[in-house]
């Protein structure tokens, strides 16, 4: 155009080069546009803040944020300066360029110049803010534009950012909070802060918020998309319910909303955390006559379903698909293998998939020698968890929290309390928090070295450091304070426990009765009972045993059966070991008509007495001269005595052969 131009002999101007330089700017031509900015120049027609904008523009739009900047600065030396239009296109630039830091620190530049932000400066600050993590600055911003909502009020694109935000953080009441603020100060929302919050809500499982969240998004007359559709399934998967999720992925075909590879892969991840592999696997399958080509995130999410699923062979052909696909293996990929080969307790599989992650120069991260550390450490293997760390450390990859964790585990697991108290100060210096994992693994850690007071104090340390306890870090804690001698200590656990609504585990209520049997404590050891109706089930029997001993040597004969008929009607495993609690306790105060009902039970039940269990009563029938009781026990013995001896043979027999 320019060359036609001067063939008509038509001198340019410069709105003619500012014309053309705004055409190739909207076309993404910035080639173009900086050939024909300096045709002008050397046509000695000086280019102005407008040209320089729009050249700028075309970089930035096509993220080439470097020479974006470059004309800027260009712009500075030829005398132009910037305005607000110019900064918020190289802000523009570093966002579309993925430049998330460098935008954070040219806007603090652009402070100091004293050009004013407007809504679409915070609005960019805001999203670069939010994509590296610091949440709090956004918010902040977020605030203080509201505070001066007739200078720069927040329009759907800062509400909707702010959202994300909260959305990424996993707070979905928060997300739902700033919706309706939104809603509220008068601006209306659009697909995008709808997907924002129907995303939040997927996170969690929350079904049913999502769903209601998606009506509503059609009643205000907005049509779901690919995404609206993709978070409402992921709900339903999430909240284990893979028949719920299909439901969606259907509807989603029939209004004419075809499903992409993250719809697919979320199905996929629907039925494999349900465990329903099978069907997974299938989808692949539907997903490629779909004209969909599976993808390294497919794989990853089969891998991890076989782990959740127990099906070692699954994996090796899911490998195997991979391969035949021409898929690459990435990190992800290869870190869901290797932790369900060892959830699976394939150590030798786990091991030859992580040699070829290393032979194919896939890059290992922390979360492959977390699941290492920590998958070997399950197996036992402790020397071995502890060469992955020095690996782990050969290559100077940061330590995160989970990986400290699993080290510490390692070195409890192995009596080293010296390198686990090591590990555990270097993690708290290294900025990186101990969680209710790491303070459980070190209380554990004190309570077999003995040393219950260093297991109180650390249990003091984690409650000012605001990580909220759990059932299992407060039962092993009791553990140490029992085999302390402290068992007033761990009553006064209990009610802690109470307080903060934490319930009582199976270790906890064995702790709880070992101190109340050690303070002669039998009401509270009462009250705990009471307790026992709706968790006795999930009881060992041994703990239960426990119980009962310690009713019967308080004299709590009438509490001790009280609790045996919980267990029978719980359907707990009542076998012989818990027979002979009862029967030695009844006998100890000399019950001797309630321990020959209790015979009968175990004959009734299948549970066949010991002669013992019958000569043992006789004294006490005899004292009494209740004759009748005698005859009855004489004939049960008589008709014990033949059993018990084809026993014995069998079991000489047994051990000739042997």
């Amino acid at each position: 155009m320019l060359d036609t131009i001067r063939s008509i002999r038509c001198k340019p101007d410069a709105d003619t080069y500012n014309s053309l330089i705004h055409a190739h700017a909207r076309a993404g031509q910035w080639r173009w546009a900086i050939n024909i900015m300096e045709d002008m120049q050397r046509a000695a027609i000086p280019p102005s803040r407008t040209t320089y904008n729009n050249v700028i523009n075309a970089c930035g739009a096509a993220g080439n944020w470097k020479k974006a900047l470059e004309l800027c600065k260009k712009m500075t030396e030829n005398g132009v300066g910037p305005d607000l239009i110019t900064h918020n296109i190289v802000l523009s630039a570093f966002k579309n360029g993925a430049q998330y830091s460098k935008a954070i620190a040219y806007f603090e530049i652009m402070q100091s110049s004293n050009v004013a932000p407007d809504t679409f400066t915070w609005n960019i600050v805001i999203h670069c803010l939010v994509k590296v993590g610091q949440y709090g600055e956004a918010i902040k911003l977020f605030n203080s534009m509201r505070e001066k909502r007739t200078i720069c009020p927040p329009d759907v694109v800062t509400y909707t950012s702010i959202m994300y935000s909260y959305s990424v953080c996993g707070q979905a009441e928060n997300c739902k909070a700033v919706f309706d603020m939104m809603v509220a100060e008068g601006v209306r929302p659009n697909i995008v802060s709808y997907n924002a919050l129907l995303g939040a809500y997927a996170s969690h499982g929350m079904h049913k918020e999502a769903l209601e969240t998606f009506k509503l998004l059609k009643q205000n007359g907005l049509r779901p998309d690919i995404v609206s559709y993709t978070s409402l399934l992921n709900a339903y998967g999430r909240s284990a319910q893979p028949e719920k999720a299909r439901e969606v992925f259907n509807e989603m075909r029939k209004n004419s909303c075809k499903p992409n590879k993250v719809s697919y892969n979320a199905l996929i991840d629907a039925y494999g955390s349900a465990g329903m592999l099978k069907e997974a696997i299938s989808l692949l399958h539907e997903m490629e006559r779909d004209g969909i080509q599976p993808d390294v995130v497919s794989i990853s999410t089969l891998l991890t379903a076989c782990g959740r699923c127990r099906q070692v062979t699954k994996i090796d052909a899911i490998l195997a698909a991979a391969k035949s696909r021409a898929i690459e293996l990435n990190t992800v990929a290869y870190n869901s293998g290797i932790g369900s080969y060892l959830s699976l307790g394939d150590y030798e599989k786990a091991l030859e998939l992580y040699a070829l992650m290393r032979t194919r120069n896939v890059k290992p991260d922390a979360v492959t020698y977390n699941v290492l550390i920590s998958g070997s450490c399950k197996l036992g293997k402790y020397a071995e968890s502890l060469k992955f760390f020095e690996d782990m450390m050969d290559l100077k990859i940061h330590l995160t929290k989970e990986v400290y964790s699993s080290v510490i585990c390692s070195y409890v697991k192995q009596g080293k309390l010296s390198e686990a108290e090591s590990m555990f100060s270097s993690m708290k210096e290294s900025g990186c928090f101990p969680d209710v994992l790491t303070y459980t693994a070190m209380i554990k850690a004190y309570s077999d070295d003995g040393s219950w007071r260093r297991a109180w104090d650390l249990f003091k340390e984690m409650e000012s450091n605001d990580v909220q306890p759990d059932a299992i870090v407060c039962s092993s804690l009791m553990e140490a304070l029992n085999n302390g001698s402290q068992p007033e200590r761990v009553l006064q656990l209990m009610k802690f426990m109470k307080q903060k609504q934490i319930p009582l585990n199976q270790k906890a209520y064995f702790e709880i009765i070992a101190s109340c049997s050690m303070l002669r404590e039998w009401k509270t050891a009462s009250e705990i009972i009471e307790q026992l109706d709706s968790s006795l089930s999930s009881i060992s029997v041994g703990t239960l045993n426990h119980l009962l001993n310690f009713l019967g040597k308080c004299g709590k004969t009438e509490s001790m059966m009280k609790l045996f008929y919980k267990m029978v009607t719980s359907c707990s495993t009542v076998g012989l070991s818990t027979y002979a609690v009862l029967l030695r306790n009844l006998l100890v105060v000399g019950k001797w008509r309630k321990y020959i009902e209790v015979l009968q039970w175990m004959e009734d039940a299948g549970v066949r007495p010991t002669l013992y269990m019958y000569q043992s009563v006789l004294p006490y029938i005899w004292r009494d001269n209740s004759m009748d009781y005698v005859t009855l026990l004489q004939e049960k013995i008589s008709m014990a005595l033949p059993n018990l001896i084809i026993i014995y043979k069998k079991t000489c027999y047994c051990s000739l052969m042997q």
